[in-house]
C-alpha cells in the first residue's frame, strides 16, 4: 500500500513538473548532503561528535574486556568455589553484562545519545538551508525547489538546476554579516550581485572566469619581471662595488627567467598556510577546552558508576551475611 502511495505521489510530481515546464515555470533542486559537507560550523561540530562516539566505543570495549576477564577467571576457579561463592560470581558477571547492554543502548541505540545529537546537530543547518532556499526562490522567481536527498525519487537532475552552491553562499554570508563593516558589506553585496548574474547566465560566468585567469596571468608576469629587474640591479651593484674595491666579482646564478622566479601562486599559498595555522591554533584551544570538559563529565560518571557498583556489592554482602546468620540460627535450633 505504501509503495502505491509513493508511486502515485511521484507520478503527480512528475506531471506537475511537466505542466510547469510547459508554462515556463522555473524549477531547481538542492543536495542536502553536499550542503552539510560544505558548512564549516556543521563539520566542526560533526568532528567533535565523532570523537565523542569514538570515546564511547572505547569505553564499551573496556567493559567487554572486563566481562571477558571475569568469565575466564570464573572458568578457572569454578572447581575451587563453594556453591555460594559460585552464585555470587555468576551474579556479578550478569550484573556487569546488563550494565554493558544498558550503556550500549544509551549511547548507540535508536533513541541513544548519538542519534539524538546527530539530529540536534543537523537541525540548525537544515533550518538555514530552508530559509536560504526560500530567499533564493523569492529573489530569482523559482516555482519549485526539491531536495535531491529526500524520499522523492529523482531519476535524473541536470547540474544547471542545482542551486546547492547558491544556498551555501547565502548561509555563509548570513553568518558573516554581523562581523563585517559597512564597506565590507557593500563589497559583499556587489560580489553577491555578480555571482547571481553568473548563476543566471553560464556564458557570463565563463567569460568572467577567463577574464580572471587573464588578469592573474598578467599580474604574475608583472611580478616576475619586477623580480628579474631587481635581481639584475643587485648584480650590477655587486659588480660595481667589486670593481671599486679591486676584487673579483662574485658570480651569481641568474634567476631572472619567469620560469625560475617565485610565482604569485606561491605567495598566495604562503598566505593561505599562515591563515590556516592561525585557524588550527584556535581549533586546538577549543578542542582542548572540550576535552577538559569531556574528561570532567567522564570522571563524574565513572565515580557515580563506582558508587553504584559499591552499593550493589554492599547490598549483596549484607544479604549474604543475613543468609548465613539465618542458616546459623537454623542449625542452633
Amino acid at each position: 500500500m505504501r509503495k502505491h502511495i509513493v508511486s502515485l505521489l511521484i507520478m503527480m510530481s512528475i506531471s506537475t513538473i511537466v505542466h510547469a515546464q510547459s508554462r515556463g515555470v522555473k524549477i531547481g533542486y538542492i543536495d542536502m548532503e553536499y550542503i552539510l559537507q560544505n558548512v564549516p560550523d556543521y563539520n566542526e561540530a560533526k568532528n567533535q561528535l565523532e570523537q565523542k562516539a569514538q570515546k564511547w566505543k572505547q569505553e564499551i570495549e573496556t567493559k567487554k574486556n572486563e566481562v571477558a576477564r571475569l568469565k575466564d577467571l570464573l572458568a578457572t576457579e569454578r572447581v575451587l568455589l563453594t556453591k555460594e561463592l559460585l552464585e555470587e560470581r555468576e551474579e556479578e558477571i550478569s550484573f556487569q553484562e546488563k550494565e554493558l547492554l544498558d550503556y550500549q543502548e544509551k549511547r548507540f541505540g535508536p533513541k541513544g545519545d548519538l542519534t539524538i545529537q546527530k539530529a540536534v546537530l543537523a537541525q540548525p543547518v537544515q533550518d538555514q538551508v530552508f530559509n536560504a532556499a526560500q530567499d533564493i526562490a523569492e529573489a530569482k522567481k523559482y516555482d519549485f525547489i526539491f531536495d535531491k536527498t529526500s524520499d522523492l525519487t529523482i531519476l535524473f537532475a541536470a547540474k544547471r538546476y542545482d542551486i546547492s552552491d547558491q544556498v551555501i553562499r547565502v548561509i555563509t554570508r548570513t553568518n558573516k554579516r554581523n562581523q563585517l563593516s559597512k564597506k565590507q558589506l557593500k563589497e559583499e553585496e556587489a560580489k553577491e550581485a555578480k555571482e547571481n548574474m553568473e548563476d543566471e547566465s553560464p556564458a557570463l560566468a565563463e567569460r568572467n572566469k577567463k577574464l580572471e585567469e587573464r588578469k592573474a596571468a598578467r599580474e604574475k608576469l608583472i611580478a616576475d619581471k619586477k623580480l628579474a629587474t631587481e635581481e639584475r640591479k643587485q648584480q650590477m651593484l655587486a659588480a660595481k662595488e667589486a670593481k671599486k674595491n679591486g676584487t673579483a666579482p662574485i658570480k651569481t646564478e641568474s634567476k631572472g627567467t619567469i620560469k625560475d622566479s617565485i610565482s604569485s601562486k606561491d605567495a598566495v599559498k604562503v598566505v593561505k598556510e599562515s591563515a590556516k595555522k592561525e585557524i588550527d591554533s584556535t581549533l586546538i584551544i577549543k578542542k582542548q577546552k572540550t576535552a577538559e570538559d569531556r574528561a570532567k563529565v567522564l570522571a563524574d560518571r565513572k565515580k557515580a558508576l563506582e558508587d553504584k557498583k559499591k552499593k550493589a556489592l554492599e547490598d549483596r554482602e549484607a544479604a549474604r551475611k543475613a543468609k548465613e546468620d539465618k542458616l546459623k540460627e537454623g542449625k542452633q535450633d
